[in-house]
C-alpha cells in the first residue's frame, strides 16, 4: 500500500500556467463628446454636399451596373470594355429619354400656371359660401372687440436674375460629367481600390474577414439596387401605358411614367408626392371630376400592387427595413441632400443594416432597423 508524502507548507508551490491577460475594454467617450461628433459629421455632410453627392451618386450607379459587368465578364469581356459598354448604353438611353421628355415637360410647365388659376377659381367658387360665412364671423368678432381698422397688406416683389440660370448651367453640366466619370472609374478600378484598402489591415485573418464581408455586401447590395431599379422602371412603363390608354399623348405619358419611376425610389414619401402630382395632372388634363381623379386612383392601385405583392415576392424579407426607420432616414437624408438624399436613403440604410449584421456585437443594432 502506497503512502502519499505529506505536503510541506514551507515548500514552494508549483508555478501555475501563464494565462493570457483579459482584453482591455474599449474606452468610451462621454455622451457630450459623442453628440458633438454626430453634429460635426452631420454638418460636414451638409456643407460638403457639392463634393459628396457626385461620389454617392456614382457609387449608386456603379452598384446598379456591377451585376451587368459581372455577367459580361463571364462572356470573357475585359472589365474596362464592359464598364465602357454599360456607361455608353446608360448615357445614350438617358439622353434619348430626355430628348423625348423635354418637349412635353416644357409645354406642361407653360400651361400649368393658367390651368392652376382656372382650377383655383373653380375651387374658390365651390367654397365661396364657406368663405363668406368665415368673413361674416370675422367681421362680427372684430366689431365685438372694437376693431374697425383694416389689416395692412404687405406686397413683396422678387426680381428674377437673368444671369442666375447662365451661372447654374455650367455647374450642372460639370456635376453630371463628374458623376458619369466617377461611375466609370468606380466600375473599373473599384475592386483594386477595395483590395488595396483591405491590404492595409495588420493581419491576414482580418483581411480575409473584411474581404468576405465587403464582397458579400457589395454583391447583395448591387443585386438589391439593380432589382429595385428594374421594378421601378417597370412600374413607370406600366403607368405610362395606362396613361396612353386613357388618351394622353405618348410623350406626356412617358414623362409621367418617368416621374413615377423616380419617385418610387423614396418609399412612402415618393408615392404620396406622386398621388398629388397625378391628381393635379388629372385636373389639368381632363374636364370631369371623375376623369380627373382616375390617374391618381390608378397610380395608387399600381403602387399598392407593387409595394405589397411584387417587391416582397422578389426580394423577400432579407432586405426588410422598418417603416419607421425608413421614414426617419428619408427625413434625415432629404433634409441633408434634398431630392438626391431621398433617392439614396434606402440604399444607404440597406448598406448600414448589412454591415451591422456582420459585425460582432452589432447584430442588435441591425435588428433595430428591421
Amino acid at each position: 500500500m502506497s503512502h502519499l508524502a505529506p505536503l510541506d507548507p514551507e515548500s514552494p508551490a508549483e508555478p501555475l500556467a501563464a494565462l493570457p491577460p483579459p482584453p482591455r475594454p474599449r474606452p468610451r467617450g462621454p455622451a457630450s463628446l459623442v453628440v458633438l461628433a454626430v453634429l460635426a459629421v452631420g454638418y460636414t455632410l451638409w456643407a460638403a454636399q457639392t463634393v459628396i453627392l457626385p461620389i454617392m451618386l456614382a457609387a449608386f450607379f456603379s452598384m446598379v451596373g456591377n451585376p451587368i459587368i459581372r455577367l459580361l465578364r463571364k462572356l470573357h469581356l475585359p472589365r474596362f470594355l464592359a464598364a465602357l459598354l454599360v456607361i455608353v448604353v446608360g448615357v445614350a438611353g438617358t439622353i434619348a429619354l430626355a430628348v423625348q421628355l423635354v418637349g412635353p415637360a416644357a409645354v406642361w410647365f407653360q400651361q400649368a400656371p393658367s390651368q392652376m388659376r382656372q382650377i383655383s377659381r373653380e375651387v374658390r367658387d365651390f367654397t365661396k359660401p364657406v368663405q363668406q360665412a368665415n368673413q361674416a364671423a370675422e367681421s362680427f368678432a372684430r366689431a365685438a372687440g372694437g376693431e374697425t381698422g383694416r389689416q395692412v397688406q404687405i406686397v413683396r416683389t422678387q426680381l428674377d436674375d437673368p444671369y442666375r440660370a447662365l451661372v447654374r448651367a455650367p455647374k450642372l453640366a460639370a456635376s453630371v460629367l463628374a458623376v458619369v466619370l466617377l461611375t466609370f472609374f468606380f466600375m473599373v478600378y473599384g475592386e483594386n481600390l477595395q483590395r488595396h484598402a483591405i491590404a492595409l489591415l495588420p493581419s491576414r485573418a482580418q483581411q480575409r474577414f473584411t474581404t468576405g464581408i465587403m464582397l458579400e455586401i457589395e454583391r447583395e447590395v448591387s443585386r438589391y439596387v439593380l432589382t429595385i431599379s428594374m421594378i421601378n422602371t417597370a412600374v413607370g412603363m406600366i403607368y405610362a401605358g395606362i396613361l396612353y390608354a386613357l388618351g394622353i399623348p405618348v410623350q406626356e405619358a412617358l414623362l409621367w411614367g418617368t416621374v413615377v419611376a423616380l419617385l418610387n425610389f423614396a418609399p412612402y414619401v415618393g408615392p404620396l408626392i406622386g398621388v398629388m402630382l397625378m391628381l393635379l395632372m388629372g385636373f389639368v388634363t381632363f374636364d370631369t371630376p371623375a376623369a380627373s381623379a382616375l390617374p391618381a386612383a390608378l397610380y395608387l392601385v399600381l403602387h399598392t400592387i407593387e409595394g405589397q405583392v411584387v417587391t416582397p415576392i422578389i426580394l423577400g424579407r432579407r432586405m426588410a427595413i422598418s417603416p419607421l426607420m425608413l421614414i426617419l432616414a428619408l427625413m434625415l437624408f432629404g433634409w441633408l441632400w434634398g431630392l438626391v438624399g431621398l433617392l439614396l436613403a434606402v440604399p444607404l440604410l440597406v448598406c448600414i443594416k448589412m454591415i451591422l449584421s456582420r459585425l460582432d456585437g452589432m447584430q442588435r443594432w441591425a435588428r433595430l432597423l428591421e
